[in-house]
Formats: C-alpha cells, sequence, structure tokens
C-alpha cells in the first residue's frame, strides 16, 4: 500500500510540472538570417538587404541604402539571393550582369542554370540559348539566310567561389547552300571571378571538311574533278568583362589562331603552248609562310532592362602580319527567354 501510494505522489508531481520547465531551463535560440536579397518591383525599383519578415500580404526588408521599408506583394515581381560578386567589401551592391557567361563570341565557365534562356540578335542572324538544367546548356545560331546551322552545348564545372571550368562543342553545316561542308570545335574553359567581374581563358581545337572543283584541260577539252579538303586548327581566345556600375560594363574578347612556320601547296594553272599550239594544264608546288591570325573586340555593354542588355564594339584584325581594323562595329542585343 506504501508503495502504491509513492508512485501516486510521484505521477502527480510529474504532471503538475509546468510545462514551460524544461524550456526555461535550456533556452532555445535561433540564429539570425544574414542572408542578402534583392527584390526588384514589377516598376523596376530595387531594394537590397535582408528580409525580416513577409507574408501573403508584404516583405519587411532592412535594406543597405534606406533602411527599413514594407513592401507590398503585389508590387514585387522578383525575389532572389545575391549573387557571389554583388555585395562588394565596402557593403555597397553592384547589381550581377544576367548575360555574364557570354562576350561578344565566346563563352565562359560560369555555371548556367535551368531558365537562363536568352536570344541574342546580331547584325548578322539570331542566336538562341538554354539552360536547360543546373550547369548544362545548348543552343542554336545561323545567320538570317540560314547559312550556317551551327549547334552549340557546354556543360560548367564550378570548382570554387571564384573559379570555374567548363566544357563545349560547336557542330555545323553549310545547311541548305552547301550541304558539302561541316566543321567541328570541342573547346575547354576556365574562369575567374563572378557575374559582376571575370577574366577567361579558352583552348579548343577547330576541323572542317568541304568538297572543291576542280577543272583540267586535257588538250581535247576540259575535265570536271571533286576534291575533299581537310583542314584544322588549334584556338584560342582570352576574354573578360566589367561592370563600371549597374547600367554599363566593359567587354572584351579575342579570337586567335596560333600558326607558324611554313607550308606547301600546288597550285594548278593553264597556259598556250605556241610550240604544239595547244592549251596546256600544268601543277606547280608554291611555299607559303604561316601567319597568325587574331579578332580582337573591345567594347561596352548597357543593362537597359533587368532582361534585356545592347553592346557595340568595334573589331580589329591581325593577320598576314598586318594589323587592320574592321570597318562595321559589333552590334548585338540580348534579351531573356
Amino acid at each position: 500500500m506504501k508503495l502504491l501510494l509513492c508512485m501516486g505522489l510521484l505521477m502527480a508531481g510529474l504532471l503538475f510540472v509546468p510545462p514551460n520547465a524544461s524550456a526555461q531551463q535550456q533556452p532555445l535560440t535561433e540564429e539570425p538570417d544574414t542572408t542578402v536579397y534583392v527584390v526588384r518591383k514589377n516598376d523596376g525599383t530595387r531594394y537590397v538587404g535582408k528580409i525580416l519578415y513577409q507574408d501573403a500580404r508584404e516583405v519587411l526588408m532592412e535594406t543597405l541604402e534606406i533602411g527599413q521599408v514594407y513592401i507590398p506583394r503585389h508590387e514585387i515581381r522578383e525575389i532572389r539571393q545575391a549573387l557571389p560578386g554583388e555585395i562588394l567589401t565596402d557593403g555597397a551592391f553592384k547589381a550581377a550582369d544576367v548575360f555574364s557567361t557570354r562576350y561578344f563570341i565566346t563563352t565562359n565557365g560560369l555555371p548556367v542554370k535551368k531558365g537562363d534562356s536568352y536570344i541574342l540578335w546580331n547584325l548578322y542572324g539570331p542566336d538562341f540559348q538554354f539552360g536547360i538544367s543546373d550547369n548544362l546548356g545548348v543552343g542554336i545560331l545561323t545567320s538570317w539566310i540560314g547559312i550556317p546551322v551551327i549547334g552549340s552545348i557546354k556543360y560548367s564545372i564550378p570548382i570554387n567561389e571564384k573559379w570555374n571550368a567548363g566544357l563545349g562543342t560547336l557542330v555545323g553545316s553549310g545547311s541548305w547552300a552547301m550541304p558539302s561542308f561541316a566543321g567541328i570545335l570541342p573547346y575547354g574553359v576556365i574562369t575567374w571571378g563572378d557575374r559582376v567581374k571575370n577574366i577567361n581563358l579558352s583552348l579548343g581545337y577547330g576541323g572542317v571538311t568541304y568538297k572543291t572543283e576542280v577543272y583540267e584541260y586535257h588538250g581535247t577539252g576540259y575535265k570536271y574533278n571533286e576534291k575533299r579538303e581537310n583542314e584544322g586548327s588549334f584556338l584560342i581566345s582570352i576574354a573578360g568583362m566589367a561592370k563600371l556600375n549597374d547600367k554599363v560594363s566593359i567587354v572584351f574578347d579575342t579570337f586567335i589562331i596560333p600558326r607558324s612556320g611554313s607550308y606547301t601547296t600546288t597550285e594548278y594553272y593553264d597556259y598556250y603552248d605556241y610550240n604544239t599550239d595547244q592549251w596546256v594544264s600544268r601543277y606547280e608546288s608554291v611555299t607559303r609562310k604561316k601567319y597568325n591570325i587574331a579578332l580582337i573586340l573591345p567594347g561596352l555593354r548597357f543593362q537597359t532592362r533587368p532582361d534585356s542588355a545592347f553592346q557595340f564594339g568595334f573589331a580589329g584584325i591581325r593577320a598576314e602580319g598586318e594589323t587592320t581594323g574592321f570597318p562595321l562595329p559589333m552590334v548585338q542585343w540580348f534579351r531573356k527567354l
């Protein structure tokens, strides 16, 4: 009986323990959210800072510029985390370039995200790029008359906050006008930096194959022959970009074909032999020197809206030991899809 009484008193004591007694002995602490967010309104206004509270009606932010501000939910177009490089060491904010994976011609190793799709309008034709999954993008580009048609694929390999690499391939054909022409360019890239400023090195090997038509004179007339030619060369590119402010960036791109030494080619021509009173075909071996070829493209990019940009630059060409300027500017328009 005494044992039952003791057990009853013990259970009663447990039942009357205050429900928050254990919480008072071991208080729970919640670490503050230090994530920096970018909130953009429908009218283009942007706020940068920490989100203190949000519900279905509004968002309360502690902004870098003006302190606390309430933003009605129906006025918000986008909420995202600030990207690496956007928050500077002095606490200032510089928006990342949404098209920072691309220069004038070449691309880099910065990660492609699913939905990072855009179209690049050139004076010579359109270029479509699609982010089909994280780190994987595909694309297609051509001219306004559909010659050539080139497909692209690139896989990004993030290494750490500042270093990214990538592997890709371009495959093209002469389409309807030159069906015998085909080319391929596998390449690798290594990039230092982020979406605010970066520098990139690309290395690849491009090969093309095509048919040539040869007409040879054999005394009684011309004979038609078809010959397939194959050519290839290493390609190097050094490129980079840096944002000067939220709207303007410096963009630099190069396309270099390193060549040295010399090569021997066979040239064909006809001449009239007065001794035999007939046309004669002659082949002659000619040795020519190889020259490096380089296309240099500095320019400016203007981020006119969050989903579009405009850039232009002037090209310089180094070939056969001489440097000349290309008479027309490189003009391009970016637009997110």
